[in-house]
């Protein structure tokens, strides 16, 4: 794992792109601060740019720096599976313009995976976490499903956790809207 963090972190700061383990499905990931490798996601995963992307931190202390974390927000992170928040007001100095979603929210989850946290702390910003499939096909539920066209596309893939054979579904969606409000987007 250790060995998988410090080859991650070469690559993230060089602006690549990562294949990774998350506590739901592998995920492609970068710099969520870095436009350029943000982009470099959309074309690997043939995305429209209008279809934000997830970003991943290591601790809930942290979502104040990237959007309006409103009182009572805590509740939300405390469900049994993982949970992705949409917040309002992304924070546009401290992320890359095309993970800041067209109405201005940003949708962040606090990792509970222990790789993806340390990652995460050890790089000191949060990281890209979308799905490791071409847009519109299926999420796959464990490394053996990721296309070879994925794969082949990202600058390092992960080792760690490859052959696990469990499969694991996307985190559910909630929406905490301007005037405080929340929707369920995703059970």
């Amino acid at each position: 794992m250790n060995e998988d963090i410090e080859n991650c972190l070469e690559v993230l700061n060089k602006g690549g792109t990562i294949l990774y383990p998350t506590d739901t499905v592998w995920g492609i990931g970068c710099d969520a601060s870095n436009e350029a490798a943000v982009q470099r996601i959309f074309g690997i995963k043939q995305r429209h740019e209008a279809k934000s992307m997830i970003v991943l931190v290591a601790a809930a202390e942290s979502i104040g720096r990237y959007a309006f974390f409103p009182p009572g927000a805590e509740g939300l992170l405390r469900a049994p599976k993982p949970i992705t928040v949409i917040y309002p007001h992304a924070n546009r100095t401290a992320l890359a313009p095309s993970v800041i979603a067209s109405d201005g929210t940003i949708a962040i989850r606090v990792t509970g995976d222990g790789f993806c946290r340390e990652l995460i702390l050890k790089f000191g910003k949060p990281i890209v976490s979308t799905s490791a499939n071409i847009s519109g096909s299926k999420a796959p539920g464990n490394f053996t499903e990721i296309e070879e066209t994925i794969k082949s596309r990202v600058d390092y893939v992960v080792k760690w956790r490859r052959e696990e054979t469990n499969k694991n579904a996307p985190s559910g969606i909630i929406k905490i809207n301007a005037n405080g409000s929340t929707e369920v987007i995703r059970a």
